[in-house]
């Protein structure tokens, strides 16, 4: 049987001009962040099953590449089939269930408010296409142990710095960023006359708005049971919002529905963090942006670029999923980046050849015949000159040197030195 040299269905091989772009963005990301105090840390790319499907990440869930249980507890579980579970652990689909389990096991060793940066890959059992893979790299960043909104103000100027700088390269200069309270769609939800165990399935039709419009949202809703008398005055709140501020869409809810606190912390979220925004970039509240992800308790908000239909980061507060691991509440806000998205983009902008290796690298292309003693001389070059800063590669000398030229230009080579063999 022949062996498949072609990668598995959503996973992908990188050449090296894709692992330059690659690691020249996430060097800048690594740069931003660090400049605004966040620390690496790390988590297995395997979490135990219970955690992954413990109702904390939405869809997600049902994503899961579960890894069977092993030897004799394998066994055992296909004894008791078909209440017995198989798995006992999966690859992570996200960071941010294994970052809570990490902290609630070593918080007594992490600075507080421990402020984290995360990269690394998940996997997720998906459909794949453009811009979407079954295992990618994700990068996040979040802020442990600050109840207050000082950890949004830093997770959004951060963020918006670092896309303005990363995409600036490839003259992508605007993008909005789009903030909301899942406590605000609680409101909004209730003061409708939806009962609070119907308001998860009320906003999964609303997240749909931008795909089905408002007429599809309102008779999503009326299928599913729920009378015109709730459903369209609910609709309608939202169907005229666009450009209503905070203070003027939380009126009626203030009081009744919602706590004015609420309004009050996303104001003022919103009224810092504008001016120290790059330009190009703006942020606006959006009451109809929902965030699929069952965990956020608080501020949410997601990044889009102008012309582009994704988002290309997202995250909000999750006070309430720590103490499911500790049994202690801990304050958590995050923003994760969506890493592939931003390769693809700037990959459509550079073209083929991604990002190039350093500036001032040299080529050494060394003849055939060349004696030991000039090879000697050739690498203790190649050796002063890295030591002087610069990347050099040495290489054997083709017959068809232009071409050899060519392609060591292209990636991003400029200086050439050749060593031939010495007459005698």
């Amino acid at each position: 049987m022949a062996l498949i040299k072609t990668p598995v269905k959503g996973m992908q091989d990188f050449l090296p001009a894709d692992m330059r772009l690659r690691e020249h963005v996430l060097s800048a990301i690594k740069t931003t962040y660090a400049t605004y105090g966040f620390s690496l840390m790390e988590t297995p790319a395997m979490e135990h099953i219970e955690n992954l499907t413990s109702k904390q990440g939405g869809d997600n869930e049902k994503l899961i590449f579960k890894v069977l249980k092993r030897g004799a507890d394998l066994a055992r579980a296909l004894d008791k089939l078909p209440d017995a579970e198989l798995a006992d652990s999966g690859l992570r689909y996200d960071l941010t269930v294994p970052l809570a389990r990490y902290y609630a096991a070593n918080s007594g060793q992490l600075p507080a408010p421990f402020k984290a940066l995360q990269i690394g890959s998940v996997w997720r059992a998906d459909k794949p296409q453009k811009g979407r893979f079954r295992q990618f790299t994700q990068c996040d960043i979040d802020i442990l142990g600050d109840k207050s909104n000082l950890a949004e103000i830093t997770l959004l100027e951060a963020t918006a710095q670092m896309l303005s700088a990363l995409l600036g390269e490839v003259d992508i200069r605007d993008f909005t960023i789009r903030v909301n309270d899942r406590r605000i769609l609680m409101g909004a939800a209730l003061a409708s006359g939806f009962a609070a165990d119907e308001v998860p399935g009320v906003l999964i039709s609303l997240d749909k708005a931008d795909k089905i419009g408002w007429d599809g949202v309102a008779d999503e809703l009326k299928a599913n049971g729920f009378a015109a008398d709730v459903v369209d005055p609910y609709v309608a709140l939202f169907a005229d919002s666009e450009g209503v501020g905070v203070d003027e869409f939380c009126a009626p809810l203030v009081g009744s529905a919602l706590d004015e606190a609420v309004v009050t912390n996303l104001s003022q979220i919103v009224a810092t963090v504008t001016p120290l925004l790059p330009a190009g970039a703006k942020l606006v509240f959006d009451p109809t942006l929902v965030r699929g992800m069952g965990y956020y308790t608080g501020p949410i908000f997601e990044v889009g670029l102008d012309g582009y239909g994704f988002s290309v980061a997202g995250g909000g507060r999750y006070d309430e999923m720590i103490g499911k691991f500790s049994g202690q509440d801990t304050p958590a806000c995050g923003f994760s980046i969506g890493f592939e998205r931003i390769i693809t983009i700037m990959k459509d902008q550079l073209g083929a050849a991604g990002a190039a290796v350093a500036e001032g690298s040299v080529a050494i292309l060394v003849a055939a015949g060349v004696d030991a003693t000039q090879k000697a001389q050739a690498f203790a070059h190649a050796a002063e000159l890295r030591a002087a800063g610069k990347t050099v590669t040495v290489v054997p000398l083709r017959k068809n040197l232009g071409r050899q030229i060519a392609e060591l230009e292209a990636q991003g080579y400029q200086e050439f030195e050749k060593v031939r063999p010495q007459r005698a």
